[in-house]
């Protein structure tokens, strides 16, 4: 590994969250006393994701110093070329991770030795009532606000490397602190399993996951674990180890698909699993970790126009679309893609992506740039129709946005078809996000109990009528006749 050391001038101005937190890339038992008093240190290596330390990605008021700039840019080339980052924290919050796994690792244990085991997942989300805090890991809300810093920064910089705002994507998350009585979009995963049970299943949460790997749905994901064991996907599709270089207190960042598309594609999502043959955790009885997953409103809309404004060209299918649809729609792909049978159709949708770039009857019928739908349609003199803010751009030009060719102002003529086609989608549209939201939260309420591990094991009491076949397994009903 290649270690670069960057001093600041004696005359350049020093933030003043620059001033504390200074830890070495190197882990406390090789560090070098040449090493400490380095106010800024991040470090990049060939066969694995740069190390940028959190203190010199904050945002602070005032010029960018030569730290900022140089920590901005080994964070958005790692993303670039490993598809991941390695966040380094200050003494404390490190310590605080640290603290949070051991004390999970005991959580789990204890639920195990009592017969509570569940899932060995907890998940966290800030704002939500505990009923009881002695069924929650300790430490929680301490690490949420913590990993959310540190989400929040990383965020923060991925705006800057593209030319925009550093808070351009502030809209998407939730209030800081949080309004009363309202619970977080982000949640705080944390994790125990054994090694050997975690081949096949999901990387984080115990989740499904693709024949590709699993792929985060929200911003981005910070991780952080006692041993090594999460490979993920580099923009080459090789997979490797991502964290072997981790120590316990070092945050792991991948991106995901929310981001991805609010960004038009420019910062694409990160595939990630649990490596099937790495057993450094199996001596000490499994491997434990914590997800913080930075996830936006469910009322916000995706938009790439800010993408837009800063010069980069916008893909037509990236319309603006709502969280919770665009949820709706990943979530519907998503089972889409477990129901199959057919490996070469699933390898066949996987490797041509054609769940993303092939344009929906939504998209065809909505307006590329506003997302509305195409209600006031007008057919241009070459032969192409337009509505919404396109339109407008049309009509300022006279030129076709998709020919070129010039276009006479006087003689738009209404697309009725079209509009009609539009109007019919969008009650379509508008009936099953009142489907979607009465179905999510059902599955909301019944999350909030399964997802802390409050399944009950086998040989626990089980309420309700159990049925002995699953869900998505195929019954077949004989009726006898009368």
């Amino acid at each position: 590994m290649i270690t670069m050391m960057m001093h600041q001038h004696q005359t350049a101005p020093v933030a003043p969250s620059h001033q504390n937190h200074h830890i070495s890339s190197a882990p406390p038992s090789v560090r070098s006393p040449q090493q400490l008093p380095s106010p800024s240190l991040f470090s990049l290596d060939s066969n694995g994701p740069a190390r940028i330390r959190l203190s010199d990605i904050l945002p602070y008021d005032g010029a960018p110093v030569g730290s900022y700039i140089k920590a901005v840019e080994a964070l958005s080339g790692s993303l670039m070329r490993h598809n991941a980052a390695v966040i380094e924290l200050g003494t404390d919050d490190m310590a605080l991770i640290r603290c949070a796994l051991e004390a999970a690792r005991f959580y789990f244990r204890t639920r195990s030795q009592s017969g509570k085991g569940g899932r060995g997942v907890y998940t966290y989300r800030a704002g939500r009532p505990l009923e009881d805090v002695d069924l929650s890991p300790p430490c929680m809300a301490d690490v949420f606000r913590c990993m959310g810093k540190a989400a929040r920064a990383a965020l923060s910089a991925i705006a800057r490397h593209l030319r925009l705002r550093s808070d351009v994507f502030n809209y998407l998350l939730d209030d800081s602190p949080l309004p009363a009585n309202e619970a977080s979009s982000s949640v705080l995963v944390s994790m125990h399993s054994h090694m050997s049970s975690q081949h096949g299943k999901g990387a984080i949460g115990g989740g499904k996951i693709a024949v590709s790997g699993e792929v985060e749905k929200g911003l981005l994901t910070l991780i952080s674990s006692d041993a090594p064991g999460l490979q993920v996907c580099d923009p080459n599709g090789r997979w490797y180890l991502a964290d072997s270089s981790l120590v316990p207190g070092d945050l792991l960042l991948v991106t995901g698909k929310a981001l991805s598309h609010a960004t038009a594609g420019l910062r694409p999502a990160a595939s990630y699993r649990a490596s099937p043959d790495n057993s450094s955790g199996a001596a000490s009885g499994g491997r434990t970790l914590l997800a913080f997953r930075l996830m936006p409103q469910g009322n916000a809309i995706l938009d790439c126009s800010p993408i837009a404004a800063a010069g980069h060209i916008i893909p037509q299918s990236y319309v603006p679309v709502s969280v919770s649809q665009f949820m709706d729609d990943l979530s519907a792909e998503e089972d889409i893609l477990h129901n199959k049978t057919d490996n070469a159709y699933m390898d066949q949708q996987l490797s041509g992506d054609n769940l993303n770039r092939e344009p929906s009857l939504r998209r065809i019928l909505s307006d590329p740039l506003s997302g509305a739908f195409l209600e006031d349609a007008m057919l241009v003199s070459c032969g192409h129709s337009f509505g919404g803010l396109l339109l407008r751009r049309v009509i300022e030009t006279s030129k076709c946005t998709l020919c070129n060719a010039g276009i006479e102002v006087g003689s738009l003529i209404p697309n009725h078809a079209l509009r009609a086609a539009a109007a019919t989608v969008k009650q379509e549209d508008d009936r099953r996000l009142f489907h979607n939201a009465a179905l999510r939260k059902r599955r909301k309420e019944a999350s909030d109990h399964r997802e802390n591990g409050d399944v009950p094991s086998e040989n626990g009491s089980h309420k309700g009528v159990q049925y002995p076949f699953s869900v998505n397994e195929k019954v077949l009903i004989k009726v006898g006749n009368s």
